[in-house]
């Protein structure tokens, strides 16, 4: 039994609130990423994106408004957001559910053509970096030359007092751009909230454990080393586009 539409609608909005917590202008963020790949798609008639880390479709949504005769690949491990995204919006991609990074991860997306650009947004920072390096080369094979990986994340500087910088900066332009007096829903709290109600329980359950929380991952990755592992999987030119604080928007072109 599926999600009915007012609960996924709830839960999705919810999940928006939820994430302006921990992305700096994650509007503007999402803009760029659209910027770049409404660019590189240019000319093309039915251009192929690849959205990994779709969680309920936020990117995807966004991108399939921007750019309405594109196909759109979304993929997650989630049950839940996988769910909300289908019952959401169920026409701005074809949803898929595989592990990023785990062996074999490329052929449950049922590709029969080269991507035009993947993209992907605070999702790609969970891989610890060999899982990481794993699906660049992953990337790199799906992507049809000329093609990119737009990655909007936190990148920090790999100097202390930069990152401690770069950091602060974010922190007090997200106070400036909050909502005055409002207690913003966290991470934790949602999926507190998701498990309590009657139609999500079961998918909830189905989570996997490690999906339930943020891990370390990769998150304290700043630009070069994302650059040098991007050149192993075979990116030739990588470069930033955008950055407010920590949060930046990495372009890595295939030739």
């Amino acid at each position: 039994m599926g999600v009915s539409m007012g609960t996924a609608r709830t839960w999705v909005e919810r999940w928006e609130r939820q994430q302006q917590r921990y992305a700096v202008d994650r509007e503007e963020r999402f803009t760029v990423i659209a910027d770049v790949t409404e660019h590189l798609c240019a000319g093309r008639g039915r251009p192929l994106l690849l959205d990994l880390g779709c969680g309920p479709g936020s990117l995807s949504a966004r991108l399939a408004r921007r750019l309405p005769d594109a196909e759109i690949v979304a993929v997650d491990r989630d049950p839940v957001l996988l769910e909300l995204g289908r019952t959401h919006h169920c026409e701005a991609a074809r949803y898929v559910d595989a592990v990023i990074g785990e062996d074999g991860w490329t052929h449950a997306l049922g590709l029969d053509r080269g991507v035009d650009v993947a993209v992907s947004t605070t999702a790609l920072h969970y891989l610890p970096a060999p899982a990481l390096l794993r699906t660049y080369r992953g990337l790199a094979a799906l992507l049809r030359p000329g093609g990119a990986l737009v990655n909007g994340d936190h990148f920090p500087p790999d100097e202390p007092p930069c990152a401690e910088l770069t950091a602060h900066v974010g922190h007090r332009r997200a106070e400036r751009t909050g909502a005055p007096g409002h207690v913003e829903e966290d991470w934790e709290s949602w999926w507190r909230a998701v498990a309590a109600d009657p139609e999500l329980a079961d998918l909830y359950e189905r989570r996997a454990p490690a999906g339930a929380s943020p891990g370390d991952g990769n998150q304290h990755l700043s630009v070069p080393g994302h650059t040098r592992l991007l050149h192993r999987a075979g990116f030739r030119h990588v470069t930033p586009v955008w950055q407010a604080g920590d949060s930046r928007v990495l372009v890595a072109l295939k030739e």
